[in-house]
């Protein structure tokens, strides 16, 4: 049975963004759960990072990052380990990630953090993708994508309350 999050995390992201006086673009798709079907769905939007985001966690299930990093780049989890801390980073659930950030896989999102006021999960984010003046991600469904300017971003990690981590992702090979 597909796990949905609650139906006011999908709308509610729309009047945060508003609150913080956030502009965007906005694309609408068909569902998109890669980064190749994501590349033939949405068009450049005006040279913006095509991110991917990762739902992750250590061995023990103690903790949990959110990774946002450039769609090129296939991340080493075992580099990636020893540059954040972690032990033996892997994929959290569907149900884990439903329950920390209220979405479903194909749907993973920066933007998520809005569902996380206990600071559970922790973020990072790419300098090969936060060099960018302008990140693309999806507003809480797989099914649109938005343009943000890096500083509004910003902007929303503050409001969070999320202290974005900012290393270089190590990529396999």
């Amino acid at each position: 049975m597909p796990i949905e999050p609650p139906p006011p995390a999908r709308a509610d992201i729309y009047d945060v963004l508003a609150q913080l006086g956030i502009s965007y673009v906005r694309h609408d798709h068909d569902p998109v759960y890669t980064c190749d079907e994501a590349a033939r769905a949405v068009p450049d939007l005006g040279g913006a990072a095509h991110t991917k985001n990762l739902f992750l966690r250590d061995k023990k299930g103690r903790r949990h990052w959110l990774v946002v990093t450039l769609c090129s780049k296939a991340v080493d989890l075992r580099a990636l380990a020893a540059v954040i801390g972690a032990d033996n980073l892997s994929l959290g659930s569907p149900e884990r990630l439903a329950d920390r950030l209220q979405i479903t896989p194909g749907a993973v999102t920066a933007l998520a953090l809005v569902a996380d006021p206990q600071h559970a999960v922790e973020l990072v984010v790419d300098s090969d993708a936060w060099r960018y003046e302008a990140l693309c991600c999806h507003p809480l469904v797989n099914t649109s994508t938005l343009v943000l300017a890096r500083a509004d971003l910003q902007r929303f990690f503050d409001f969070t309350g999320h202290v974005p981590l900012i290393v270089r992702v190590p990529a396999r090979g």
